[in-house]
């Protein structure tokens, strides 16, 4: 094997030409880490904020971008437990996924579905991840509940829609237009609400006879904090996981006292291996049965060899994408 691979890196801060092609050593292994040939990688919206220099690697981890990928085991390292060389895996990567190989502590790494390709399996990990521990963990989002996700058509829209769906939450996600919010009741949602066109608060108000959401998933954040605190019904659970729109916001803090709110939020990444591999083995306990059974999958717009992701970037920061962009790593050696 080659002492070395093929990656993309980023060159310095800014826009999508900043992503070039480029050769690094080989990654090796440590204790409880398995090193995988990656088949392919997910872009993520972390990815790009990486990339223009808001979202630096966390100590340790690799500068290449990439939070996910879905592979073959190459190598194992010391202590290691579970995985052997040659199974099919998907990964939670602190980064490193643009490339041909990617190492990853190995309590982070699930079995892909059977029946999935390895292309959707790359898709899974940092939404699925993301929704679960959001959503169900901090959300405590109970059947026949109430659930809104903004976004409804992104990574992470898709996910929560369909997953909320699954365990009997009656969901309701804002998208950009009237196609996105068609897609979004496709995927599961009683009902899709072009945000541009009506305001969520009202359409979510009158379509559960004045109750409310119980549980918000917002990675928009601005001005769409009071108004997630507007549409939450009593004791509601606004999560937050992104701002996109600003992480400040003028709020009147007394309707948190009279209907008993809850916020809170989360960020995935520096979270410690152990967290992260306690949301694992939920994944594989409670939702990995139900890909199985092809009642839920990850929703892949489309795909780009590695050496296009810039393309993907493009495309991604376009906002024109319903579900994950994907890398295929392996066109980067052919």
């Amino acid at each position: 094997m080659s002492a070395t691979m093929s990656c993309v890196e980023i060159a310095e801060a800014g826009g999508p030409d900043v992503l070039h092609p480029a050769e690094r050593p080989v990654p090796e292994p440590g204790p409880g880490e398995v090193r995988l040939r990656v088949h392919a990688a997910g872009v993520n919206r972390p990815d790009v904020m990486q990339r223009q220099g808001l979202y630096p690697a966390p100590p340790g981890a690799s500068d290449l971008p990439g939070l996910e990928a879905a592979g073959v085991v190459e190598a194992v390292g010391p202590d290691t437990h579970r995985f052997a060389v040659g199974d099919s895996v998907c990964a939670l990567l602190t980064g490193g996924g643009y490339a041909e190989r990617a190492v990853a502590p190995e309590p982070c790494c699930l079995p892909v579905p059977p029946g999935l390709s390895l292309t959707k399996a790359a898709a899974l990990p940092e939404t699925f991840f993301t929704v679960w521990h959001n959503v169900f963990e901090r959300g405590a989002l109970k059947p026949g509940e109430v659930f809104l996700v903004h976004g409804g058509t992104s990574g992470i829209g898709t996910t929560a829609i369909q997953m909320a769906a699954a365990f009997s939450a009656r969901v309701f996600a804002t998208a950009g237009d009237p196609d996105k919010a068609a897609f979004c009741e496709r995927l599961g949602a009683a009902r899709g609400i072009n945000y541009r066109e009506e305001d969520f608060t009202e359409a979510v108000k009158a379509a559960t006879d004045g109750h409310g959401a119980d549980v918000i998933l917002d990675m928009v954040g601005g001005d769409y904090i009071p108004r997630n605190l507007r549409t939450l019904a009593t004791e509601g659970r606004l999560v937050n996981i992104a701002y996109l729109q600003g992480s400040k916001a003028e709020v009147d803090f007394l309707r948190v006292l009279l209907k008993r709110l809850t916020i809170t939020g989360s960020t995935l990444r520096v979270r410690s291996v152990e967290d992260k591999g306690a949301i694992a083995r939920h994944l594989e306990e409670k939702v990995w049965p139900i890909i199985e059974d092809g009642c839920i999958a990850p929703v892949v717009h489309t795909t780009f060899p590695l050496f296009e992701a810039a393309d993907a970037h493009r495309l991604m920061e376009a906002g024109g994408h319903k579900g994950k962009i994907v890398l295929t790593a392996e066109a980067a050696g052919e």
